[in-house]
């Protein structure tokens, strides 16, 4: 394998050279925002003279390599005022910027911070960014900010509902998004069971979404990738900000240390409704506990003009329970990154993490002495290491080579049950594994109008002892198989099973005039770890298992083809994508399957095929007094699982043929905004009785075709609304302090989680539907944001 990914890299390198041989010097840099140092990602840096330019990285970096000469390098970023610099390049220079806010000197109000034409230029499709200012006017439950519910709001995002945690991409499950909090992956993003994710916004920098033509450094999951960044900490001056709100509140800490080369920011959340909660629980719930907390951190240092170093954490907890009663997960991760520059033209990131997702459930766990407790654990490491180069050969051509080793842990669950002082043991065993990729990608502009992206990824998964793996009988389709005994039984150390997987990756961008192109891309991409879930929606104790003798890794096949449009001098930016996914190895179960401490898990699966095809429409607003969105989804996932719904292809759970959102932002003056998230979408699936049964006269449904999901629920439909306010006081002489008043749910709908049937209270002969709603009217919330 390294042999042919060698030769693979050397080709596309020699493919590479000829510009080489016009190349004299290199002009590259840094560009910060001038407020607080933070790295600018995605500012367009124009060369006007030789009429070509690049991007900045994740990082604010730029390179560009030009033959010797005069030059005037502009640095455009919306929202920022323009920066132009001469350039006299008889020898590499290096020049780093910093650009400043110009939202006071502007006319128009933007809602973009990346360059103006970046949707027709980029050679990126299939991807979204949600800026942070934008999120933090929209509106949200209980008047929170929340990343998550803000791109469930993105074309070709859905959700199975309020209370469902996670998200759905193009025909995917939640557990097929990999999940960034910078470059660490979250295993369970949300808190309260889905009403809040994990990611606190006055922590967040930017945030990707990507859903299609996925680059060859991302790998581990075949629906998208959903990148989250953290700020690094204000270098210019100490900074305070925070917010009260009426479910929880929140304060953020900045601080510049060794003269401005390095900064920390710290970020803490609790939440509180168990405290407003107490004075009116009776003494049978006095002690109940519900709450969550979490606290982020970050650390960065400059070395010179060639090392950066930073270390950033996350760790948040939810707690829920009574009396001896407890249940609580949470997440924890770290993450240490070193940025060098080698030379004007070759950057490396290198990056190593730690996650952890963790859950525990019990009865009397804190009491040992107990004559009867239940105590179960379980958990999800993984640590890696992951070097990321960036070659800027020329300003036409950038080749990206890497790799990572992932190395994993898991602990499906570790349980002890007392009863009557006896102790029974019913823990299954850790299962490891390990993870290892090469990758190497180019992005290259052929001509002023042609510009491809394409490389190449190979993924490797091995299983690793000690463990015992069994073969398993099938007696009948469709039923639970059993295992042949004995099984295999491996020591510390052995390979049990290894899989790997070529994975191509390719997108081009054709430009047909100055705001107009046409995109194209190709994906495949293999998943090794999954989520094994059998309820209407994930829930924290869900099992993570790893690919194993039984079962194979995921694997995906996506196209996709876009038109892209801006109007009106980048005013507006429309778009128009259709895709088709195929989806291998989908995971279903059998009839009454029992996935938690499972020892045989793996006789209770089934495995099939998806597909996933749609279109997605997109029209946004990025100028004047009103700004937003509009999108609307086209789409269709169905599975194909042998012997379910009569080996017959059937709508996944979260199918949701029609999705339409509209988002709207209007600063009606200077301290006043308003803001409204209107969201329509189909019902999800649902399987419903088909006959009855009497039995002792009880009622009894039966699907007497064997259908899956044979109908659907009503409808979705939200409007929100919010205006946010801003204090004319100042506080502390200096600060900032608004308002935030939001409606949830404004008109009432008591919108369908799940509909069921069940025979009526005073005559259980007689069936009813019962429709099942987690919020069930409107939700109003007064929030009160402060800086300082």
């Amino acid at each position: 394998m390294k042999g042919k990914l060698s030769t693979i890299i050397l080709l596309t390198i020699l493919f590479a050279l000829p510009g080489l041989a016009q190349t004299n010097h290199t002009v590259s840099g840094y560009v910060r925002d001038q407020s607080n140092g933070e790295g600018l990602i995605g500012v367009s840096v124009y060369v006007r003279e030789a009429q070509t330019g690049v991007v900045t990285n994740s990082y604010g970096f730029y390179s560009l390599t030009l033959p010797s000469g005069s030059y005037t390098v502009v640095f455009t970023y919306i929202g920022y005022q323009k920066v132009s610099r001469e350039v006299q390049l008889d020898a590499d220079r290096t020049v780093s910027i910093e650009m400043s806010d110009a939202t006071n000197e502007l006319a128009e109000v933007t809602v973009s911070t990346q360059r103006e034409d970046e949707n027709v230029k980029s050679i990126e499709m299939s991807v979204n960014k949600v800026e942070m200012k934008t999120i933090r006017k929209m509106p949200a439950l209980l008047g929170e900010v929340d990343l998550i519910r803000s791109i469930q709001l993105l074309p070709g995002v859905t959700t199975v509902g309020e209370g469902a945690s996670g998200f759905n991409v193009r025909g995917g499950d939640i557990s097929q998004n990999l999940v960034l909090l910078d470059e660490a992956p979250v295993y369970n993003s949300s808190h309260l069971f889905g009403f809040f994710s994990v990611f606190n916004p006055d922590a967040v920098k930017d945030v990707k979404l990507i859903k299609g033509g996925i680059p060859a450094q991302y790998g581990g999951r075949i629906s998208s990738i959903l990148d989250v960044r953290m700020k690094e900490g204000n270098t210019k001056k100490r900074e305070v900000n925070g917010g009260v709100g009426t479910i929880f509140s929140r304060l953020t800490y900045e601080q510049p240390f060794a003269k401005g080369n390095g900064s920390f920011i710290v970020a803490g959340r609790r939440s509180y409704i168990d405290i407003l909660a107490k004075p009116f629980l009776n003494s049978d719930l006095k002690d109940s506990r519900f709450y969550f907390y979490d606290l982020t951190a970050k650390v960065n240092y400059r070395l010179g003009d060639k090392n950066t170093f930073y270390a950033s954490g996350y760790f948040g907890k939810d707690v829920f329970g009574g009396g001896d009663f407890g249940f609580g997960w949470g997440n924890a991760t770290a993450t240490a990154r070193w940025n060098h520059i080698f030379s004007n033209k070759l950057f490396l990131n290198l990056t190593g993490y730690y996650s952890n997702y963790d859950y525990s459930l019990g009865q009397n766990q804190n009491d040992p002495g107990a004559k009867d407790r239940f105590d179960w654990k379980s958990k999800i490491i993984s640590t890696s290491i992951k070097p990321d180069f960036t070659f800027y050969i020329t300003p036409k051509n950038q080749l990206t080579f890497g790799g990572q080793y992932i190395y994993y842990d898991t602990r499906p669950g570790k349980a002890i049950a007392v009863s009557e002082g006896e102790n029974t043991d019913i823990s299954l065993d850790p299962r490891y594994a390990d993870e290892s990729a090469l990758y190497i990608g180019n992005e290259q502009k052929l001509t002023d109008r042609i510009s491809l992206q394409y490389g190449l990824r190979y993924s490797y998964f091995r299983s690793l002892g000690p463990g015992t793996e069994y073969d398993y009988i099938t007696l009948k389709k469709g039923l639970r198989k059993v295992p042949a005994f004995p099984g295999t039984t491996y020591e510390d150390g052995d390979v049990i099973k290894s899989y790997g997987n070529w994975e191509p990756r390719a997108s081009v961008n054709i430009g047909l005039g100055a705001n107009t192109s046409i995109k194209a891309s190709y994906n495949r991409t293999a998943q090794y770890l999954h989520l094994l879930s059998n309820t209407a929606a994930s829930s924290p104790l869900d099992v993570w298992t790893l690919s194993s003798y039984n079962i194979r890794p995921e694997k995906a096949d996506q196209v996709a083809l876009g038109w892209f449009q801006n109007l009106r001098n980048n005013t507006y930016e429309a778009s128009v994508e259709v895709y088709y996914k195929k989806m291998y190895n989908q995971i279903d179960y059998v009839p009454g399957s029992d996935l938690l401490l499972n020892q045989f898990v793996a006789g209770d699966l089934l495995f099939g095929e998806g597909r996933a095809y749609g279109a997605e429409f997109y029209l946004k607003k990025n100028k004047g007094k009103l700004t937003g969105w509009a999108s609307y989804t086209l789409s269709r996932t169905e599975r194909l699982i042998e012997t379910v719904n009569n080996s017959n292809w059937f709508p996944a759970r979260f199918d949701k043929p029609h999705n339409f959102t509209l988002v709207a932002i209007y600063d009606l003056k200077k301290r006043l905004s308003l803001s409204a998230n209107f969201t329509f979408a189909s019902g999800t699936p649902a399987t419903f009785p088909t006959n009855r049964y009497e039995v002792g006269g009880l009622l009894v449904g039966h699907n007497y075709a064997g259908g899956r999901n044979n109908n659907r629920i009503p409808a979705y439909h939200r409007l929100d609304f919010a205006a946010t306010l801003q204090s004319r006081r100042k506080l502390f002489k200096s600060g900032q302090g608004e308002w935030v008043f939001s409606v949830y749910n404004v008109y009432n709908r008591r919108n369908p989680f799940s509909v069921y049937t069940r025979g009526n209270e005073d005559n259980p002969l007689k069936a009813e539907a019962v429709r099942y709603a987690v919020i069930g009217s409107f939700v109003p919330a007064l929030t009160y944001n402060f800086k300082f």
